[in-house]
């Protein structure tokens, strides 16, 4: 077992008696990143609470061998997708997925999440399996650029 999956098995079940998500465990380049989230959004103090629950948890099960970094964060705006159910919560968004190199068709698809269930998603008509992706985001919109020459909302014109 990889020290991200060991992870995983070890954080996830504390991290959810705390109400939070463990979006994913990622351990690269000396570096373990952990990613947390809950209904809401998530704010500093609580990523600090969890880091502090995870370094913890680390240090008296020492899943991960060697030197690392700990790195405890949300996941951002463009969330990682990895799990069936990451997927079924996004369903009707806008998502970028990338499959594996051996998989037929385009290797990037990007647009509506049409469906998700326990074997795959569809994608812009397209059936994938979860397996032949090899990863997936949500995509994050900003709003229409204000037209030239208008004022910001709640500006009046001076007199």
């Amino acid at each position: 077992m990889d020290p991200a999956t060991r992870v995983r098995a070890l954080v996830e079940p504390v991290l959810e008696a705390e109400g939070l998500e463990l979006v994913d465990a990622l351990f690269a380049g000396g570096a373990l990143q952990i990613f947390v989230d809950r209904p809401g959004g998530i704010d500093l103090d609580t990523i600090s609470a969890a880091s502090t629950t995870v370094s913890r948890l680390l240090d008296e099960h020492d899943p991960v061998p060697g030197r690392y970094t700990l790195e405890v964060s949300s996941p951002g705006l463009e969330r990682p997708l990895r799990r069936p159910e990451h997927f079924r919560r996004y369903v009707g968004t806008k998502v970028a997925v990338k499959t594996h190199p051996d998989v037929e068709g385009e290797r990037r698809e990007q647009g509506v999440l049409e469906t998700a269930d326990d074997q795959g998603i569809v994608i812009g008509g397209r059936r994938l399996a979860y397996g032949e992706i090899e990863r997936a985001h949500t995509v994050f919109e900003w709003g229409p650029a204000p037209k030239p020459g208008s004022r910001p909302a709640g500006k009046k014109a001076a007199s």
